[in-house]
């Protein structure tokens, strides 16, 4: 356990349990030049170029890649609190980085060499939102590393552009919003523009920007007490005695909101089960969910298991419970995972959620495949890795994993439908459209059940970032009646 001189646990943050890591170099193909030049990018700067860098070329998610830098690298614990902070800070402010950027690269700075662009917003960034780095320290810095990678004549011009920045650093200009608001908000809050004109368009100017503003937040840490292993006057006492700063879940008592982030994994507890890294957002389709011991329930896109968990839990863990996903690499995270908070009544299977046949099931959680919009403080690189195209097909693969969902139940059963996504077009609307072709299912509302505060006009979960301090996600409780 990292504990400092005040008893206090140290190091870096860590991500939400619901993004357990895997192997990331597994199905990426570098080319043969970077294999050759990898060791170039050595310290905090050289890894957070190279992580962009990969973002960039590759499919791989930010969360993979960053943690396997920075178990694979020999920096200091302070040194990877700052590669988090730096990676993670450029991908989440990566529009209004570029907005400057553009203005002084002469040129489509877009199409610049990966290197030079991820080293200008490197350094710019921490100009921009890093208080303790010197501005001329983060540029000497920036146009070193690029001379390393690109030569002299490329680090020229680094130097050139970050030297007139800093000189207008104080007068930088965005669109004017009066004459181009999506323009100004896409800048300024670093958004891509096709959110913001949904975002508009649904909530209107002043919401909007409450909503871009929490998800430029940096993540909080929240907890789930395990009460196989613990309860919350326990466990509250045992953050107490290493001075850990806390507040109980707002909606849910079995969660634990930290105040301090902190390298939580490395406290003895952590592997001895007492506690899973969630957010509160993720008990809401469990709670919905109504399940008593004994039952037998169907997670079907099971992985990587925080929410079969707390069905578990709230189980006790007694009945049974299939834990599905098409990916074997996955759950075997998900055993892992069991093994340590000390779960018997999950069964994982390998298979494909819309080939399954093993039924009936009194209760199935369906949290489906989305884009993900409610989570972008945490997973900040899917503002730049989506667009309305994928808001349509995650829709038409959502209806079909909930039309099969509803040959699985008997009847008197309950399928819970969740997503982390705020798109409508993954929520109650494919909702509506799988109870118009299945009359044999009701809507049943979540009042009564969870706080109002949590609950739409139909009945329905909603959380915003920016209205209830933790992911957005939607839960939808559907009752077959016969």
């Amino acid at each position: 356990m990292d504990i400092n001189e005040n008893n206090n646990l140290v190091e870096k943050p860590v991500d939400d349990e619901e993004i357990i890591p895997s192997d990331i170099t597994a199905g990426i193909k570098l080319p043969l030049e970077e294999h050759r030049v990898v060791d170039l990018y050595t310290g905090v700067r050289g890894l957070a170029v190279k992580i962009l860098n990969r973002i960039e070329k590759t499919d791989a998610y930010l969360d993979k890649l960053i943690d396997f830098e920075l178990k694979n690298s020999e920096l200091s614990g302070q040194d990877k609190a700052l590669l988090f902070e730096i990676v993670h800070g450029v991908v989440r402010w990566m529009g209004r980085l570029d907005w400057i950027l553009n203005g002084f690269y002469k040129g489509q700075f877009a199409k610049g060499i990966p290197d030079l662009k991820n080293g200008l917003r490197v350094a710019l960034y921490q100009v921009f939102f890093l208080d303790k780095i010197p501005d001329y320290a983060a540029v000497n810095e920036a146009v070193e590393f690029v001379k390393k990678l690109q030569g002299q004549k490329v680090a020229n011009i680094s130097n050139a552009i970050l030297r007139n920045i800093l000189k207008a650093k104080d007068g930088i200009r965005y669109p004017n919003p009066d004459e181009d608001l999506i323009g100004y908000l896409s800048a300024y809050y670093s958004h891509p523009s096709w959110m913001i004109k949904r975002y508009l368009e649904r909530f209107g100017r002043e919401e909007t920007e409450k909503l871009l503003l929490a998800n430029n937040e940096k993540p909080s840490l929240t907890l789930r007490i395990n009460s196989l292993k613990t309860n919350q006057e326990e466990f509250l006492r045992l953050l107490d005695s290493v001075n850990l700063k806390y507040r109980v879940g707002k909606y849910n008592p079995d969660f634990v909101k930290l105040l301090n982030l902190t390298n939580i994994t490395a406290w003895e507890y952590f592997s001895k089960g007492y506690f899973s890294i969630q957010d509160e957002s993720t008990g809401f389709s469990c709670k919905l969910l109504d399940v008593i011991p004994g039952m037998r329930v169907l997670d079907m896109c099971a992985a990587p298991g925080g929410k079969s968990a707390y069905i578990a839990d709230l189980m006790k863990d007694k009945g049974e419970i299939i834990a599905l996903d098409k990916f074997e690499s996955r759950l075997k995270l998900l055993e892992k995972n069991n093994e340590r908070l000390g779960i018997k009544s999950i069964t994982p299977v390998v298979a494909d959620a819309l080939e399954f046949k093993d039924a009936p099931f009194d209760r199935i959680l369906l949290d489906a495949p989305c884009t993900g919009t409610g989570t972008l403080s945490k997973k900040p690189d899917i503002k730049w890795k989506k667009d309305i195209f994928d808001v349509k097909k995650m829709s038409e693969h959502q209806l079909k994993l909930l039309q099969k969902a509803a040959t699985l139940v008997k009847p008197g059963g309950i399928i819970v439908y969740s997503t982390c996504s705020i798109e409508e077009e993954e929520n109650f609307q494919v909702v509506k459209k799988f109870l118009e072709s299945n009359p044999d299912f009701q809507l049943k509302p979540a009042n009564g059940l969870l706080p109002d505060d949590v609950i739409d006009d139909q009945g329905c979960v909603q959380t915003f970032p920016h209205k209830h301090q933790m992911d957005g996600v939607f839960a939808a409780k559907l009752v077959k009646v016969n």
